[in-house]
């Protein structure tokens, strides 16, 4: 670099297609978060959250864990208990804590792709620093709700708690959760999606034409957004 000069930074756009309800989910965004941490000075990104529901004809009241998962995969408790322990192992290696017996129910996340749609939409955008919007304010303490603390997502006081932590306005979430706001526009998201072949998640798109699929380590991330940023904004 010559002297006087500045290192330029490569910006993209990174949406994150996910599930509140995915533990997987949870473990690949902070995998990404360590990466552009990692790649600050090099590499900037704004993230934006879209829907996709893992059960979405979950009926209110949810369904115990084990037998849902029973249900659906074929899996045994023997099974689902080396899972939970894997899943923690990962979850620790990127700073989150999933609760230790493992969630006791599967809920319906609906209304909290809604709310994350509204966030997304009205609430305080990525900073230009890395900082984040309200909007992974938001994710994550939803994440934090399910998978550390056994919360339901289907609970409006779970929801408006999370929406407290990420310091949006409750009133106006409150508001969202007793009406239909923001639902036609999450079931078009969600058959975009459907659309673009991505039947399960995380799926990581960087400016819209690059997919990371899974919850990839720190590194792999890091390594394809360096790969990117490489290239040039015309290339990549």
């Amino acid at each position: 670099m010559q002297p006087g000069s500045e290192q330029q930074v490569a910006n993209f756009r990174i949406d994150v297609v996910s599930d509140v309800s995915c533990p997987w989910c949870a473990v690949g965004l902070g995998a990404l978060e360590q990466a552009l941490e990692n790649l600050k000075g090099e590499v900037g990104a704004s993230i934006h959250f879209q829907p996709f529901e893992l059960n979405p004809d979950m009926p209110p009241g949810g369904q115990d864990v084990t037998e849902h998962l029973t249900q659906k995969y074929g899996s045994s408790p023997q099974a689902q208990a080396r899972f939970r322990e894997q899943i923690r192992e990962r979850g620790l290696a990127v700073g989150f804590e999933f609760r230790q017996q493992g969630r006791s129910r599967i809920w319906n996340t609906f209304d909290a792709h809604r709310l994350l749609h509204w966030a997304g939409e009205e609430g305080r955008p990525e900073g230009a620093d890395g900082a984040p919007g309200q909007q992974r304010l938001l994710k994550k303490a939803l994440f934090k709700a399910y998978f550390t603390r056994d919360e339901s997502p289907e609970s409006h006081e779970v929801l408006l708690r999370a929406v407290a932590e990420a310091g949006m306005d409750e009133e106006r979430a409150r508001a969202i959760l007793a009406g239909d706001d923001y639902s036609a526009e999450v079931r078009e998201r969600e058959a975009f999606y459907r659309e673009q072949d991505i039947h399960s998640v995380p799926a990581i798109i960087i400016d819209g034409r690059h997919l990371i699929p899974g919850a990839q380590p720190a590194d792999v991330f890091e390594r394809v957004l360096r790969k990117l940023a490489s290239r040039g904004p015309e290339l990549a």
